[in-house]
């Protein structure tokens, strides 16, 4: 997973796209707030920061990530208008690991990303090409999957939906997280998309294998989460 803090809704939700684009996973904030209460619920494997946000700056927040045992070693790029020689000195000498100044193509971002990526010595659960999960099996790059060995045929928010429960296997994830990462953070149909979407991927699965739906458990008052079901003893 891939976090971006960056105030400009056009900007960051672009990066995003291009992002989920090359194959990742990600998700976007607006301030400070948001994203360390993300990082509370979840360590992102690489972090993108612009250095001009409200209230606390991506210079403030990189070196907080680099004081907690928890962030210290996770990637983290510098994304800002700011280039000139004296703000890169600042934002590497504070822990950044590279930096790459506005405007920027997104074929170079994904590219520096994974660079970055490799470098940290993970090719990461978000380049994972093949997931499975009991009788369920995805494929990221040939976009299909299988249960029990029967294909089953997902419209694009149901294959991203299962990818995004499938990447966090055991975890639960709650409507409003899957909302933002499958719709993106601007989509504006409610909670109730996700429930539904959920109940006809079940029955997809069920269809193609009888009891493939049962990895997919509700958690009352949460979301949901996916693992494989365990035998009975």
């Amino acid at each position: 997973m891939i976090y971006y803090v960056e105030d400009d809704t056009n900007i960051r939700d672009l990066t995003i796209y291009a992002l989920k684009q090359g194959g990742f996973e990600a998700c976007g904030f607006e301030n400070a707030a948001d994203f360390y209460a993300a990082v509370r619920r979840q360590t992102p494997e690489l972090v993108l920061l612009d250095i001009m946000l409200p209230e606390v700056d991506g210079l403030e927040i990189l070196r907080q990530l680099r004081a907690d045992p928890a962030t210290k070693h996770v990637p983290i790029m510098m994304l800002t208008a700011k280039g000139t020689e004296y703000d890169t000195v600042c934002g590497l000498d504070a822990g950044a690991d590279d930096y790459l100044a506005k405007p920027f193509g997104m074929m170079e971002l994904v590219s520096r990303v994974n660079a970055l990526l490799r470098r940290a010595g993970k090719p990461a659960a978000c380049l994972q090409d093949t997931i499975t999960c009991g009788v369920i099996s995805l494929s990221v790059s040939a976009h299909s999957v299988t249960a029990g060995g029967v294909p089953v045929t997902l419209t694009l928010k149901e294959f991203d939906l299962l990818k995004a429960l499938m990447r966090h296997e055991g975890q639960v994830l709650s409507r409003d997280q899957l909302l933002e990462d499958v719709w993106g953070v601007t989509y504006a149909g409610g909670t109730r998309t996700v429930d539904v979407h959920v109940q006809t991927l079940r029955q997809k699965l069920s269809n193609a294998c009888e009891g493939a739906d049962s990895c997919i458990t509700t958690v009352r008052g949460v979301g949901y989460s996916i693992k494989v079901p365990q035998a009975d003893a």
